[in-house]
């Protein structure tokens, strides 16, 4: 039997070992103070255009999500507003959540749950999707939206509503979006009046869940509410400007008495709470700290975020029946027999990528990339496309017996997430440092800025997590000294190596750090990474040492029908690569079980955690 280093311990490491035969969870907890080096400074967003997706996965993802939106009828997105609010409504209804119905009884019945719901997210992805290509049919339509959506704003759509601040969070996305990113000049004329609008029907700050189910309601969905999510856009809206009254709103709905407060005193009052919104609202923590300085808030969203990691499934997923658990529990082990809704995965996938954007940017650790890609490769890349009637994949299942299924309504929120998640793949691969730039993920793409007097371009071409190789050739207008940090993952064998034009660097390869570069580069300078990608094994907590998930790099293994009833951990750490494919083979007692990464599962069972 291996054992696994206490999580007390782990933190202290700040890295896994990265020894084949360890034992680890799939990342540290990132709460400790860092001290602050060249490596671990502040870092800044690239533009949406500055960085372009180059044949892969994600490519594909991308563009399927802004074809599907700039297919949509543009009478069926407005309908709800439009019905809602009294006035002439032509279309054809979208069903699922998105459209009125007298069907709706959660919950037993979710048809008609929350009308209109996700058109700020539709809006948003547009947006964000016509910043990164240019696209000038992109842009037409949503300023056709926002011009079509100005005239529904009424008082009306949110009487008897049962989740406003939800979705007018929403909505206050789309349009700041459409002002920042698709140059609309009506839109944030549009969003004060939206927020006149909502406004009667919020309360007088965040409240959690137990406090909407104090107060009266109709039915249980009015205890739904997430106004504790609504600080983060209120307060880009006031940096983008809109206007002060959005930075009054923003620290209004700061949700502190109940969750900032004992986070920033590292106290874990995750468990029990609503999953993806409470992550979410980690963003609007990192908004107080970056447009208001406050520390306390910055502290809460590291803790929080740390605590998030503390109950997360080695795909780097969490929130099993979208609920935290006690990481001192069994509720994530009791899960894998007891639900098959185990990760709420293009909402969570996004929530999870900008807190990690936002905590890396901040501290310039690189483990929150760590993080993120683990998410990246485990969860949202094996999601199922969004199809053009509305039906989404919702859940990623890690139940004993999983299966890949879409969710039972169309448009859920799952559905507006998911298109706001792929534009922004380009601007969570990169970041510019002091000295000049970062590298995160390592993806087929090319990022292009001005690094004092030279124009650069940086083109990754790779076949990573495939492998651990990955080539950046480098066009640069005249020579120019700068940095190039590459991320080296937690988990990276002793192996790694980073050579430039064929000679290896002088520094260091710490794994759960950036490799920085530092020298003046010349027009086709190429840098070739290779990591080292052991077999690693990651209980599924404390409690559960042998319950047991197998990863090769960041990528977690899933077990194809049939699975083996007894298998052993030195079983699964000799497991065997089929070629140069994305299948291992594990030999076990009774026969060879087959194992691959999510996004290679089709309509098989699988079994992300083995017995052992």
């Amino acid at each position: 039997m291996m054992i696994k280093p206490t999580r007390r311990a782990f933190l202290r490491s700040g890295a896994a070992l990265a020894a084949g035969s360890a034992v680890l969870r799939n990342t540290p907890a990132l709460a400790a103070p860092m001290n602050a080096s060249a490596s671990t400074a502040p870092l800044t967003q690239f533009e949406y255009q500055d960085v372009q997706l180059l044949d892969g996965p994600m490519l594909v993802q991308f563009r399927h999500n802004h074809r599907l939106f700039l297919d949509l009828n543009e009478d069926s997105l407005l309908k709800p507003f439009r019905q809602l609010s009294g006035l002439p409504a032509p279309g054809e209804d979208m069903g699922g959540w998105y459209s009125p119905s007298s069907l709706f009884d959660p919950p037993r019945n979710m048809t008609g749950y929350i009308p209109g719901h996700s058109f700020g997210q539709y809006l948003s992805g547009l947006a964000r999707a016509y910043a990164v290509t240019g696209d000038k049919a992109t842009q037409a339509k949503v300023q056709r939206l926002v011009a079509g959506f100005s005239p529904t704003i009424s008082q009306k759509f949110y009487q008897d509503y049962c989740i406003p601040a939800y979705t007018f969070d929403k909505t206050n996305c789309g349009l700041i979006d459409a002002h920042q990113f698709a140059r609309d000049p009506q839109a944030l004329a549009v969003l004060n009046r939206a927020t006149d609008a909502v406004l009667p029907f919020l309360p007088p700050k965040a409240l959690d869940r137990a406090e909407m189910m104090a107060r009266p309601h109709k039915n249980i969905s009015f205890t739904w509410d997430e106004t504790y999510t609504l600080p983060e856009n209120f307060y880009l809206a006031y940096q983008r400007g809109a206007g002060s009254r959005y930075r009054q709103l923003a620290r209004r709905f700061l949700q502190d008495d109940t969750y900032f407060d004992p986070l920033s005193e590292n106290k874990n009052v995750l468990p029990g709470q609503h999953a993806y919104s409470h992550v979410n609202a980690l963003n609007s923590a990192m908004q107080a700290y970056l447009t208001d300085g406050s520390q306390k808030h910055l502290t809460a969203a590291r803790n929080g975020f740390a605590f998030v990691q503390q109950q997360s499934f080695a795909t780097g997923g969490w929130g099993p029946n979208e609920t935290f658990q006690d990481p001192n529990g069994n509720g994530l082990a009791d899960s894998l027999a007891k639900t098959h809704s185990s990760f709420e995965t293009p909402c969570g996938a996004y929530g999870h990528f900008k807190i990690t954007r936002y905590l890396m940017g901040v501290t310039g650790d690189s483990r929150y990339g760590d993080s993120m890609e683990t998410v990246l490769y485990n969860t949202i890349l094996g999601a199922r496309p969004i199809r053009s009637d509305g039906v989404s994949f919702y859940y990623s299942d890690y139940n004993h017996d999983a299966k890949k299924v879409d969710y039972e309504q169309k448009w859920p929120c799952c559905s507006g997430t998911f298109p706001q998640l792929t534009a922004d793949y380009g601007i969570s691969s990169y970041f510019r440092g002091a000295k000049g730039i970062n590298v995160n993920l390592y993806v087929p793409s090319r990022v292009t800025w001005q690094q004092g007097n030279a124009r650069v371009s940086l083109t990754q071409q790779t076949q990573y997590p495939a492998n651990g190789d990955t080539s950046m050739h480098l066009a640069i207008s005249h020579p120019e000294r700068f940095a190039v940090a590459l991320r080296i993952p937690a988990w990276a064998g002793r192996s790694t190596k980073v050579t430039v034009n064929g000679k290896p660097i002088d520094t260091a390869l710490t794994p759960g750090t950036w490799a920085t570069i530092d020298r003046t580069w010349k027009d086709g300078d190429r840098i070739e990474l290779s990591l080292d990608m052991p077999l690693r094994l990651a209980p599924i907590d404390e409690q559960h040492p042998q319950v047991v998930a197998l990863l090769y790099g960041p990528v977690a293994l899933f077990a194809i029908e049939p699975a083996a009833e007894t298998i052993t951990q030195k079983q699964l750490l000799a497991a065997q690569r089929i070629g140069n494919s994305a299948i291992w083979q594990v030999a076990t007692d009774a026969g060879k079980v087959r194992m691959v990464p999510f996004p290679e599962i089709k309509d098989e069972t699988y079994r992300l955690y083995q017995q052992t």
